[in-house]
């Protein structure tokens, strides 16, 4: 058994407060038996099953594994102290819908409207036979084990230049406007590697964009790790003899390097982006 909680909250702070009065829904009235009595939830009992942390949604949402580690009635609430397992990567929602018959979930009534059930399912099991198998990992650099893609995240991997700033400038306003936060590797240090600090960022990236100008060995490297990693990728350059045969069948966007020429660059670059996020 599980208890899947799906509440708009902030999960990955560890303390959370659900209504009482959400307790049990869409739970079979045998399980409900089993964890109630009195009509008071026996809370010691249901802090040793795992949990499905959700909020609510069918799509892109982010769920979570872990356990209730504390949980004590205050007037008509319950307050929670929560782990996550960090050997489980973060889940979509999406991928809980598509399976939902398996999780004894059958109604879509479950992912829109908060409450706490009990199912009568092994969810570690589950886990195994439908989360992305643990990937092979490279060894001229690290990256973690299971993919954790931040959903608002774009990058931008340029030569290290100060005739580019301007362009990142561009590329950033193109970010912002369509609702992501646009990085560079330059703009963090947190490895001894730069190469390290660079793959950590496309890693956790949503969007990847790559400019091809000038033809620099260090861009064309991180948009083919950027490939292999299967984000999604937009190439931009100042000249289209800048792009490599091997990528001349995808698209691309080709500026100029003025101000006329940045600010159409962040209109392509916008409507680009929203197409990819599905705006």
């Amino acid at each position: 058994m599980f208890n899947l909680l799906m509440f708009n909250v902030d999960w990955p702070s560890g303390r959370v407060t659900v209504p009482m009065g959400r307790m049990f829904e869409y739970t079979d009235d045998h399980i409900t038996e089993q964890f109630r009595e009195g009509g008071d939830p026996l809370l010691d009992r249901l802090i040793e099953l795992p949990c499905l942390f959700c909020e609510e949604g069918t799509t892109d949402e982010t769920a979570y594994v872990g356990q209730i580690n504390r949980a004590r009635i205050v007037g008509r609430d319950v307050s929670l102290e929560i782990s996550i397992d960090a050997e489980v990567p973060p889940l979509q929602n999406s991928m809980i819908h598509a399976n939902r018959a398996e999780l004894h979930m059958p109604h879509d009534f479950e992912f829109s409207r908060n409450h706490w059930a009990i199912k009568d399912v092994d969810l570690y099991r589950f886990l195994l036979r439908n989360v992305r198998p643990r990937r092979q990992r490279p060894t001229v650099f690290q990256i973690p084990e299971h993919e954790n893609i931040e959903p608002t995240l774009a990058s931008a991997m340029m030569p290290f230049d100060a005739g580019f700033n301007a362009v990142y400038d561009a590329i950033r306003q193109a970010a912002d406007n369509a609702g992501l936060r646009c990085r560079r590797a330059d703009d963090i240090w947190e490895n001894a590697a730069i190469i390290q600090d660079v793959v950590a960022l496309i890693d956790r990236s949503r969007i990847v964009v790559c400019d091809c100008s000038g033809r620099n060995p260090n861009v064309f490297y991180e948009a083919g790790i950027a490939h292999t990693l299967g984000r999604e990728v937009i190439l931009i350059t100042q000249s289209e003899h800048d792009i490599p045969f091997d990528l001349r069948h995808l698209r691309y966007i080709r500026y100029h390097n003025n101000g006329e020429g940045r600010a159409a660059l962040t209109q392509a670059l916008q409507a680009r982006m929203q197409t990819l996020l599905g705006h």
